[in-house]
């Protein structure tokens, strides 16, 4: 690839979002952000910040990017290092690929953390993240000391069993992008949460790549079916998880699962202090 005009695309990107108003592209401001280019060809956007022994890495969830993880890089860069990246075909970075598997997504994040070097890290993936930090985690091996996953593991949520299933799924997705989209993305929220937050999401989650989005849909059901659970067994040492709890009367699946009560999907995004309680106690642990 021309690094040269990998730097002009993400120009032009960067000067397309100032003139919409995004304000991902203000916070951006804080910290410098590099390139680096997965095993596929793909540009990866990241992003570091902070200082410590260990290494923070947020992984973002389906049609995201690393702006969702906003209050948890202004936290816990007080105390750690901490890295943002944005997958291929989400946010700022680039995509060479038809096919966006789990494993493609985790050489993404491995590609970041094998440039900015160290030890001890801790990858922490939203949703689809989830799936993609094993992934990651597989190609960093000793390297990673923790995985937290957020409301993707041990979750009431039932998954499609089989291909025809998955079809059945993603179909709506197909016809309609951006309207199925929404109505998922606003079914993850409880009826308190508020409006302009809900509404902030669905722009951009709805507004994400269709083929990506589509292939990321079936890859996530994929993955699920061929690594659950004796994926998360094997890793069950490094695992831990905090999860949503709508009603508050939900009872943790497994006993690695960290409940916040009163939220749905988001937990971050919704309640980031409660969140960030849960993962700073996590990583201590680590």
């Amino acid at each position: 690839m021309n690094i040269n005009n990998t730097f002009f695309t993400l120009a032009i990107v960067l000067l397309v979002s100032l003139l919409s108003g995004c304000s991902s592209i203000q916070s951006l401001k804080k910290e410098s952000i590099s390139t680096v280019i997965s095993v596929d060809g793909s540009a990866i956007i990241y992003g570091v910040r902070g200082q410590g022994d260990v290494t923070v890495v947020f992984v973002h969830c389906w049609t995201c990017n690393h702006e969702f993880w906003r209050p948890q890089i202004e936290r816990f860069s007080n105390k750690h290092k901490v890295v943002w990246l944005d997958l291929a075909g989400h946010g700022l970075s680039s995509s060479k690929r038809h096919k966006y598997t789990m494993a493609a997504f985790g050489a993404d994040v491995a590609a970041v953390v094998n440039k900015i070097g160290g030890d001890n890290i801790v990858l922490v993936g939203h949703s689809m993240g989830g799936p993609v930090a094993i992934e990651a985690a597989k190609l960093l091996g000793d390297k990673v000391i923790g995985i937290v996953g957020v409301d993707t593991f041990y979750t009431p949520f039932e998954y499609p069993k089989s291909e025809s299933a998955i079809n059945g799924f993603v179909k709506p997705f197909e016809a309609d992008f951006y309207g199925t989209s929404e109505q998922m993305v606003r079914s993850m929220f409880t009826p308190k949460a508020d409006p302009d937050l809900i509404q902030s999401i669905v722009n951009q989650m709805a507004a994400a790549n269709q083929e990506m989005g589509v292939s990321a849909i079936h890859e996530i059901f994929r993955w699920n079916i061929k690594n659950v659970p004796s994926t998360l067994d094997h890793y069950s040492k490094k695992l831990r998880n905090i999860n949503g709890a709508p009603t508050g009367k939900e009872v943790a699946l497994h006993k690695n699962v960290t409940l916040i009560p009163g939220v749905g999907h988001f937990v971050a995004q919704v309640k980031p202090d409660a969140f960030n309680k849960a993962l700073c106690k996590i990583i201590d642990e680590f």
